[in-house]
C-alpha cells in the first residue's frame, strides 16, 4: 500500500448534535436534522470510505487486507492489525449523557463476564462492547462547554447548599463529613438511586434556584448556567445533580481536555475535533435515557477532585504543536499553515488521518509527487511508510500514534 487516500467519512445523527456546525464545517447546507459527530477512521460501526479504481472501499477493508502495509509493522505488532485510534469532528448542540469508561483491565474483564453471561452485544442493559479501554481528548474549534472530574468535596457542599433546597441537605452532610473518596461515592450513589419522583422534585426545585444564582454575583455563577441549561434537555434527571459533584470548564479555541478512565465527564455544547482510542465502552451517570447499572459505575468511577488540567499545544521547531497525553493508541496535533512556508515534512513510520478544520491544506507525497487538497472539513488517511509534504493556509490536525 502506498500513496494517500481522500476519506468519505460518515455524519451521526444524533439527537444531541447541533443542526448548524457541522453543515457549517462542510460549506454543506443544514438539513434541519441535529449532525453530532463526523467518524473519521476505520471502526466497523461508520468506517470511512476511500476510492480505489473507482469504488468506494470501506476502510476497516483496506487495513483488513494488509494490516501491516496500511499501519506498518510496528503499529500492526504493538495494537493488533487494526486502526488504534478513532477521530471525529463532535458537535454538541446539547449536552451528551454524564459517563465514564473503564481502563484496560477493567474493560477486558467486564467483556468477558458479559460474553460468558450471554449479553448480547446490542443489549440496551450491557456496559461492555468491546475489551478495550477508551482514553479520550476533545480540541475545542470554537468555546466549547463541558463537565470534567469531581470537584472538592467541600465546593461541591457549598455550590449544592448555596441552592437552599431542603431535600439535598443530607448530601451536603455527606460531602462535609465524610472523606473524599466516601464522600464523593456515598453522594454519586445516593443520587442515582434516590426515588425518581422525589429526585424529579428536588432537581425542578434546585434549577429553579440556580436560575436567580446564575446571574447573581459569585464564584459559580457559570457552573448554576450551565445545570439550567442541562435541566432544560433534561429535566427530573438525577444527572442534573450528579453534574453538581463535577467541575465545569469552558475551553477557548484550541485548548483540549484529556479524559483518561475512571474520570467521569459531559461535553455540553460546542464544536470540536475529539480523538479515541478505539472502543464503545461507555457508563452513563446520568443525563440520559439509556442504561445506568449504577453497581457497575461505582466500580469504574475515580472517587478523587482535581483541576480539569486544561491542555494547550506545545510547538516543536517544525511547526508540529503536540498536544501531550499519556497513552499510545493515538497522538494528536496541529499545524497553523501559512503561504509561502516550507511545507512541513510529516515522518512515514506510523498511519495518520490528516483533518483541515480552516482554510485548505495541499498534501504532497514525497514518493511520486502526488498532490491531494483538502478543503475545509476535509480528511484523508497516510499509510504508514508514505512520506508527505503539507502546505496551505489554514490549520491541519494530524492523528496518529506514539511511534
Amino acid at each position: 500500500m502506498s500513496l494517500m487516500y481522500r476519506l468519505t467519512n460518515t455524519v451521526r445523527p444524533y439527537a444531541w448534535g447541533s443542526t448548524t456546525a457541522i453543515p457549517e464545517l462542510l460549506g454543506a447546507e443544514p438539513t434541519g436534522e441535529p449532525q453530532a459527530e463526523i467518524w473519521m477512521g476505520a471502526h466497523p460501526g461508520s468506517p470511512s470510505r476511500i476510492t480505489r479504481d473507482g469504488l468506494q472501499v470501506p476502510l476497516n477493508e483496506v487495513i483488513d487486507a494488509d494490516p501491516a502495509a496500511a499501519l506498518g509493522a510496528g503499529t500492526a505488532d504493538r495494537f493488533g492489525p487494526r486502526l488504534p485510534f478513532l477521530l471525529k469532528v463532535l458537535a454538541a448542540g446539547a449536552p451528551l449523557s454524564l459517563q465514564v469508561h473503564p481502563d484496560l483491565v477493567q474493560a477486558k474483564a467486564g467483556f468477558a463476564d458479559e460474553e460468558a453471561r450471554g449479553i448480547p452485544i446490542d443489549a440496551a442493559y450491557r456496559n461492555y462492547k468491546d475489551a478495550n479501554h477508551k482514553p479520550e481528548m476533545i480540541v475545542a474549534l470554537v468555546p466549547f462547554d463541558g463537565l470534567c472530574g469531581f470537584r472538592r468535596p467541600t465546593e461541591a457542599a457549598d455550590l449544592i447548599e448555596a441552592l437552599g433546597v431542603d431535600s439535598l441537605k443530607p448530601y451536603v452532610d455527606i460531602l462535609r463529613a465524610r472523606p473524599e473518596d466516601a464522600a464523593l461515592r456515598e453522594t454519586l450513589a445516593a443520587v442515582l438511586t434516590a426515588d425518581p419522583e422525589s429526585m424529579a422534585a428536588s432537581v425542578t426545585e434546585a434549577v429553579e434556584a440556580a436560575t436567580r444564582l446564575a446571574t447573581a454575583p459569585g464564584p459559580y455563577a457559570d457552573s448554576y448556567a450551565a445545570y439550567v441549561s442541562i435541566a432544560q434537555s433534561y429535566p427530573g434527571d438525577p444527572g442534573v445533580i450528579a453534574a453538581m459533584l463535577l467541575n465545569y470548564v469552558r475551553l477557548q479555541p484550541g485548548e483540549a481536555l484529556y479524559l483518561g478512565a475512571g474520570i467521569p465527564h459531559a461535553y455540553l455544547n460546542g464544536l470540536g475535533v475529539e480523538i479515541m482510542a478505539n472502543s464503545d465502552n461507555v457508563l452513563r451517570c446520568g443525563l440520559t435515557p439509556k442504561h445506568v447499572d449504577v453497581p457497575a459505575l461505582l466500580r469504574i468511577v475515580r472517587f478523587e477532585s482535581g483541576d480539569p488540567g486544561i491542555l494547550r499545544p506545545s510547538a516543536s521547531p517544525e511547526g508540529e504543536e503536540l498536544y501531550d497525553t499519556p497513552i499510545d493508541e493515538f497522538r494528536l496535533s496541529r499545524y497553523a499553515l501559512t503561504p509561502g512556508d516550507t511545507p512541513r515534512v510529516l515522518n512515514d513510520r506510523t498511519p495518520q488521518i490528516l483533518l483541515c478544520t480552516q482554510g485548505s491544506a495541499l498534501l504532497r507525497s514525497t514518493t511520486d509527487g502526488t498532490e491531494l487538497t483538502l478543503p475545509r472539513g476535509g480528511s484523508a488517511f497516510v499509510p504508514a511508510g508514505e512520506r508527505v509534504e503539507v502546505a496551505g493556509e489554514g490549520t491541519l490536525f494530524r492523528a496518529t500514534v506514539v511511534a
